[in-house]
């Protein structure tokens, strides 16, 4: 039994969700307090990878990160590797599929905070950087971990973007999910129940924390 590709999905999840949280805070931030030209286009943008096929996703993609393409151009001309089917194009492309699972709930949280601590942050002087830091992402911890939470349980179980981008290469991309496919398509059906099986009490953990977290922002309310 081959447990590499569980290592992988783990991996994958874990550093697809510490990339995310942090580039997708202030971008979520932005969403719930400003005003600006063209938002409603931003916000269909991000939101676009929940109701987008995969595959379609994965196809452009791929073709972006490819030799010919300018992210696969530019990667290739700084570090000398390829993009695709590699680690670090999954993550890429991870990145992309769990935008909007980490921006929504963040939004959310934010929306949810209480206007008079933005108004006396800014009453004392404080930038909106430092109103950022210092009473936003405090005040909406929740949110964070609601959002690190769905982003990992997303990336876990993806499919058809990773195998679009990455293909399924023992070590480097071969994925749980990715697994899975094969060992059912090959009639391995004990390595894909076993497989199955350890993914499925994960998944269900994450679940019961995500119901704690909104049972006690709901109380907190």
């Amino acid at each position: 039994m081959d447990w590499l590709p569980l290592y992988l999905s783990a991996k994958l999840a874990l550093v697809t969700t510490v990339i995310l949280i942090i580039l997708t805070a202030p971008l979520a931030y932005i969403l719930a307090f400003c005003r600006f030209p063209g938002k409603t286009l931003v916000e269909a943008l991000v939101n676009l990878p929940v109701v987008l096929p995969p595959t379609v996703l994965g196809f452009y993609l791929l073709i972006y990160m490819g030799p010919q393409g300018a992210l696969g151009r530019l990667w290739e001309a700084c570090t000398g590797t390829s993009l695709i089917f590699t680690f670090p194009g999954i993550v890429l492309a991870s990145l992309l599929y769990s935008l909007p699972f980490a921006v929504q709930p963040m939004r959310a949280a934010f929306e949810k905070l209480d206007r008079r601590l933005l108004e006396s942050a800014h009453i004392l002087g404080l930038y909106p950087v430092a109103t950022f830091f210092r009473v936003v992402l405090p005040n909406a911890r929740g949110g964070l971990i609601a959002s690190a939470i769905l982003v990992f349980a997303h990336t876990l179980g993806e499919f058809g973007v990773i195998l679009m981008v990455g293909g399924s290469i023992p070590g480097k991309t071969k994925v749980a999910s990715i697994a899975i496919f094969e060992a059912v398509e090959a009639l391995r059906y004990r390595e894909a129940m076993i497989l199955s099986l350890t993914l499925i009490p994960v998944c269900y953990l994450i679940l019961l924390l995500v119901n704690l977290l909104n049972r006690k922002s709901a109380y907190g309310s």
